[in-house]
């Protein structure tokens, strides 16, 4: 998953990203190291908040655009 690529380039941190999805930031980690599954609700606010596709998210396309 390209998770931390996007967090990285939009120069944000783990917590920042946690606060949005009203998570904790152990469980966004574990989102972004793949150590958990991606909820479709969460994969969902994900791609609305970087503006990009959810297959660019889950790695199935190299197009960013929805």
């Amino acid at each position: 998953m390209r998770l931390k690529d996007l967090r990285e380039d939009n120069d944000l941190l783990q917590r920042d990203i946690a606060e949005y999805l009203n998570i904790r930031q152990n469980t966004y980690s574990q989102y972004e190291n793949g150590q958990r599954q991606l909820p479709i609700d969460v994969l969902i606010k994900l791609s609305e908040f970087y503006k990009v596709s959810t297959d660019y998210i889950l790695g199935l396309t190299s197009k960013k655009s929805r």
